[in-house]
């Protein structure tokens, strides 16, 4: 497949992916997956054109906030089973490795784009549809919700595209572990105790609320956001002096930026700031 081109377009809502729906409103993009006949599987071109897109959303200042969803019901059910686990039985080692490095490019697409990244989760959220709500900043979902690391139902180890690193630092490392050993599905009441789930919401407003809390994303101080991810990706390796000084310089970076004078002046005169990410 080609690569996603952030050049070749004017505006971000004027992309026309292949495999999945992509639609903008003033800021906020919403990404659906989109194949509900078999629960939204994700294909090897579905891998690569969401990798594409969310490592050119780095140069994207047309969008503020990404929601991520499933059709009809159903979050993700996976890699698909004809579509790539057949064929990866196929495979040689240089283009198994190929593969797995691909999948693990898209959870880094998704965790170093600068936009706020909420998945929104219904229904089956499996294998890579589970890695990439996992890859999101937050996560709403319903009570219906059913999230399965199920790589080793598969035979295969529970270590896959960032599972061992980035789970345990949502859920904690007991609750990591059992899930990623065992490939149980982790239903949505319990995913809300366990801290995977931001909010549980109902089932008929489920968009709607995560729609909701991009566009309060959106319009917040957006280059305060991108630096806020930022450092929340850098500072898994730090020590504590370490981030407590990167976080300095980055709030000294933002005490620059016209969003915080906006925000003192507003405050000064007892009126609500209008950001504008700059």
């Amino acid at each position: 497949m080609e690569n996603f081109d952030v050049s070749d377009m004017a505006a971000a809502q004027d992309y026309a992916p292949k495999h999945f729906l992509w639609e903008v409103t003033d800021g906020v993009a919403l990404l659906t997956l989109n194949r509900p006949e078999r629960k939204n599987p994700i294909t090897f071109q579905s891998y690569g054109e969401m990798r594409d897109l969310f490592r050119a959303l780095v140069y994207r200042d047309d969008i503020k906030a990404v929601v991520i969803t499933g059709a009809e019901g159903n979050f993700s059910s996976g890699g698909d089973v004809h579509d790539i686990i057949g064929p990866l039985t196929k495979m040689d080692m240089k283009q198994l490795l190929r593969f797995t490095r691909m999948t693990g490019d898209l959870v880094k697409a998704i965790r170093n784009c600068p936009q706020p990244v909420i998945a929104a989760i219904d229904g089956i959220c499996a294998g890579a549809g589970a890695a990439i709500s996992m890859a999101a900043d937050m996560r709403l979902g319903t009570a219906d919700s059913k999230t399965a690391f199920l790589f080793t139902r598969v035979g295969l180890a529970g270590c896959d595209m960032g599972a061992c690193t980035i789970l345990p630092r949502i859920i904690g490392v007991g609750r990591a572990s059992e899930l990623l050993f065992t490939g149980r599905a982790m239903g949505g009441e319990e995913a809300e105790r366990w801290g995977w789930l931001n909010r549980l919401v109902a089932k008929d407003t489920l968009l709607a609320d995560a729609l909701k809390l991009a566009r309060q994303l959106a319009d917040g101080p957006n280059f305060g956001h991108s630096m806020t991810k930022t450092a929340i990706n850098h500072q898994w390796s730090m020590s504590l002096e370490m981030a407590i000084e990167a976080e300095a310089q980055a709030q000294a970076i933002c005490m620059q930026t016209q969003d915080f004078t906006r925000a003192y002046n507003a405050f000064v005169a007892k009126e609500k700031p209008k950001f504008e990410g700059n």
